[in-house]
C-alpha cells in the first residue's frame, strides 16, 4: 500500500474499534480473528475514506450505488473491498457491479435473478448475502426470517453468483436481550441453511451483524463481520 500521510484520528479510532472487536470475540470465548470489520462510509468525503484505507481499512461498504460509483476509481489504487450494504435497485444493479465485490442486501429473488443474468453477461462471479429483517421493524429492508431460507437456498442455486453469508440490521432498541435474540435467529438461519447441503450453500458461513453500537451482542451471538462508521469517522455530514 503506498505510503501516504494520514489524520491521526482516523487511524486511532480504526484501532480502537479493532481492539473493541477483540475484546468482544474474546468476553464470547471466540477467537477475534474470526470477526473482520467493514467500515461503513455513507456520505464520508473520499480523502476521509482514502485515509481509513491507508490506515488499514481493508472491507469498505456504501449505502447507495451512487457514491459507490463516485468514490470507487479515487480508492481503486488502493484496492479496498467495496460492497453494498444498502438496498439495491434493480435499475443500479449495472453500476453496483462495475465495482462491488459483493451484495449483502439481496432481500428478493427478482434482485438476485438479475445480479445473476447481468453477472452472466459480464463473465464474473459476485458474492451476495440474503439480507433478513429479523427485527420485524417496519423501516428495515430484507426477508421475513420465515422466508429466509428458501430465499436463500433459491439464491444459491443461480449461477454466477457465490452465496456467501446472511445479512441482517438489529432491532433499534435499549433491550440487549431482544437484540440479541434478533441476532440468534439469524444464527440459527445461517446454520440451517449451511447444513442443508443444498447446492450453492457451502460456503454460506458469514454473519454480517452488528454496528457502532451493538457489535458486542453481535458479536457475543456470532457476528463474524461487523459493519461499523460512526465508531470511527464520528457523526456522519448531511448527504
Amino acid at each position: 500500500m503506498p505510503e501516504q500521510t494520514f489524520r491521526r484520528p482516523v487511524a486511532l479510532h480504526l484501532a480502537a474499534l479493532r481492539e473493541r472487536v477483540a475484546d468482544a470475540a474474546r468476553a464470547a470465548g471466540r477467537d477475534p480473528d474470526e470477526v473482520r470489520v467493514l467500515l461503513a462510509t455513507k456520505t464520508m468525503p473520499v480523502d476521509v475514506v482514502r485515509e481509513a484505507v491507508l490506515a488499514g481499512a481493508d472491507l469498505l461498504g456504501e449505502n447507495k450505488v451512487q457514491e459507490l460509483v463516485a468514490k470507487a476509481p479515487a480508492l481503486a489504487d488502493l484496492a479496498p473491498s467495496l460492497h453494498v450494504i444498502g438496498r439495491l435497485q434493480s435499475n443500479k444493479v449495472n453500476l453496483a457491479l462495475r465495482w462491488a465485490e459483493c451484495v449483502q442486501s439481496v432481500d428478493d429473488l427478482d434482485l438476485a435473478e438479475r445480479l445473476s443474468r447481468r453477472c452472466e453477461a459480464v463473465d464474473r462471479d459476485l458474492d451476495v448475502m440474503v439480507q433478513v429483517n429479523v427485527s420485524g421493524e417496519a423501516t428495515k429492508a430484507g426477508v421475513a426470517p420465515d422466508a429466509a431460507l428458501e430465499l436463500a437456498l433459491a439464491v444459491a442455486a443461480l449461477p454466477r453468483l457465490r452465496l456467501v453469508g446472511l445479512m441482517t440490521i438489529g432491532a433499534a432498541s435499549r433491550d440487549v436481550e431482544r437484540v440479541a435474540a434478533g441476532f440468534a435467529r439469524l444464527r440459527g438461519l445461517r446454520d440451517a441453511l449451511v447444513a442443508s447441503g443444498a447446492p450453492g450453500t457451502a460456503a454460506a458461513r458469514e454473519l454480517s451483524m452488528g454496528m457502532s453500537g451493538d457489535l458486542e451482542t453481535a458479536v457475543a451471538e456470532g457476528s463474524t463481520l461487523v459493519r461499523v462508521g460512526t465508531a470511527v469517522f464520528g457523526d456522519r455530514p448531511r448527504a
